[in-house]
């Protein structure tokens, strides 16, 4: 009987040691994680972030796309590399291809669509800000401590409101000075707001978008009828058609792009707002949204986000005069290329069939696509040299260019993400090079890649074409002359006339490194400074 007493007693013991241990290592297990979660969050570069989440939203589009059945016929299917090679343009929103876009199943279109709004710009902004929201609240000292800051909201509130609502947007006077607490606090609750605001832009467009293009396809019966005879859904192409547009990919379900619809102005007319709303005006289209906001329902945060534009460090929210003249600078090159193509291209074989309003919307949407969506309705192999090379110049500049001065306050530059990505050493930053450097570093090694092809088939793999594509690829545009047999010297037998990019005929050496190259194009921004170490005296 002692001897069980005993045994239940060392027992207890060890049991409760085991515990003691079990909850030691759960608490370290935990704090581990925990330190480990907050120097994710806190410490990881952004850049490095974006990269690794383009790479594996592309490794993991490509594996899905790979499991899915494709539409096509006989034993013909892409291969690995190509199918890789779309999950990239996808997520970059480069619309480069080396498959034609009908091979792809109703299913595999609706997974293109979702890398695509996955990788668009508006959303990884709008993922960038709840991030950058959730790092400060991270870098407050406890939960409680943010709970307490909100239960006393109403109080702060007010004290902001009083101090923000005699003050007019337009003045450059300095707001009733606060504690820190209560800017890091404002900043916080503002930079939430943006997030919201985005995320209902976000929204708002596509919904409405989505709607558009399904009631002009409800009437048009032409239209539908492509949609019919190429055996595409309606439903899938409408969301797939705005996702693409919205997202300035420029990828269409059809293997002909838009060329197919080049006789539906209604149509083009309905995608023309939706280009210039998700690339090139999105800042001044989200400015404008705050405004209204701050008009109809005066917020101290919409006074915070207008007033401090440069201390917010959003890439796309930009200073009211800023907004102004990027809308001006925009507008004006859509104009400036509208009438070089209209006096060189109004008469030519690539506008046969139409008629004077049809050419004009239809110049006016391919002089829009340049920058930076790709979507055509003419082959880019038939239209002037000269034309080709306005497009190379207009696919290179960034999206937010502007030419028109902004000075003091209103100035902003375009490489303020760019920023972020610090480079150690005066070593280091003086060897990066500027953007148009690694551009023609990847022309000259695309060139030697394709030499022999380039001396077998001189006319379809000219320099002139291979820049084309590669400075596309680099400006995430999507613009491809292709490949035709029937400019080959020495005609290949058997060789069949396909809907993909010029890229599509490139050795795998050549594909490999133009994936190389969507990637740098989506992610010039944290590299816009570079070259300033290198003086051309």
């Amino acid at each position: 009987m002692i001897n069980s007493s005993h045994l239940c007693r060392r027992m207890q013991h060890l049991c409760g040691f085991m515990l003691a241990n079990l909850r030691y290592l759960y608490e370290s297990i935990r704090f581990f994680l925990f330190r480990f979660h907050r120097f994710i969050v806190l410490r990881t570069n952004l850049f490095l972030l974006q990269v690794l989440y383009f790479i594996s939203l592309s490794s993991f589009g490509c594996l899905v796309l790979k499991c899915l059945k494709p539409r096509t016929h006989g034993s013909f299917g892409p291969t690995s590399l190509d199918l890789f090679f779309t999950s990239v343009s996808t997520v970059t929103v480069s619309s480069m291809s080396t498959v034609e876009m009908e091979v792809f199943s109703n299913t595999q279109l609706i997974v293109i669509t979702l890398l695509m709004f996955a990788g668009g710009e508006v959303f990884t902004s709008m993922v960038g800000l709840h991030l950058r929201r959730y790092r400060m609240r991270m870098l407050l000292k406890t939960e409680d401590k943010v709970a307490s800051v909100e239960s006393d909201l109403s109080i702060r509130s007010l004290n902001l409101r009083d101090a923000l609502d005699g003050v007019e947007l337009g003045l450059t006077e300095k707001t009733q000075s606060f504690g820190p607490y209560d800017c890091e606090y404002l900043r916080y609750r503002s930079i939430g707001l943006l997030g919201a605001v985005v995320l209902g832009y976000l929204v708002v467009v596509q919904v409405l978008g989505v709607a558009m293009v399904s009631i002009y396809l409800g009437f048009v019966s032409t239209a539908r009828d492509v949609l019919r005879n190429k055996g595409l859904n309606m439903l899938t192409f409408c969301v797939f058609i705005t996702v693409s547009t919205f997202a300035r990919c420029g990828f269409v379900p059809t293997n002909e792009n838009m060329i197919v619809f080049r006789n539906n102005s209604a149509f083009l007319l309905i995608l023309i707002p939706l280009i210039l709303l998700g690339s090139t005006l999105f800042p001044s289209c989200l400015g404008f949204c705050l405004w209204v906001i701050h008009k109809f329902r005066t917020k101290a945060e919409t006074s915070y986000l207008l007033r401090n534009t440069s201390e917010i460090g959003y890439l796309h929210l930009l200073p009211s005069l800023h907004s102004r003249l990027l809308v001006a600078t925009v507008l004006g090159l859509i104009g400036i290329q509208f009438v070089i193509f209209s006096a060189m291209q109004w008469n030519s074989k690539a506008f046969g069939g139409l008629g004077p309003s049809e050419k004009a919307i239809g110049i006016l949407f391919q002089c829009v696509n340049s920058r930076h969506t790709g979507e055509t309705i003419v082959d880019l192999s038939t239209i002037a040299p000269a034309m080709l090379v306005l497009f190379v110049f207009m696919m290179y500049l960034p999206p937010y260019t502007s030419f028109l001065p902004v000075n003091g306050d209103g100035e902003r530059s375009h490489a303020t993400a760019g920023k972020r990505l610090k480079i150690q050493g005066k070593i280091t930053e003086s060897l990066v090079l500027s953007q148009l450097s690694y551009v023609a570093i990847f022309i000259i090694t695309i060139c030697i890649t394709e030499r022999d092809k380039m001396k077998e088939d001189p006319l379809n793999f000219s320099v002139l074409n291979i820049v084309v594509e590669v400075i596309s690829a680099y400006g995430n545009v999507g613009f491809t002359t292709g490949y035709s047999c029937k400019r080959q010297l020495k005609p290949e037998t058997g060789c069949t006339e396909k809907w993909f990019g010029f890229a599509g005929r490139w050795s795998d050496q050549g594909k490999i490194i133009l994936i190389i190259v969507m990637f740098f194009g989506r992610l010039k921004k944290f590299n816009m400074n570079g070259g300033r170490g290198w003086k051309l005296l």
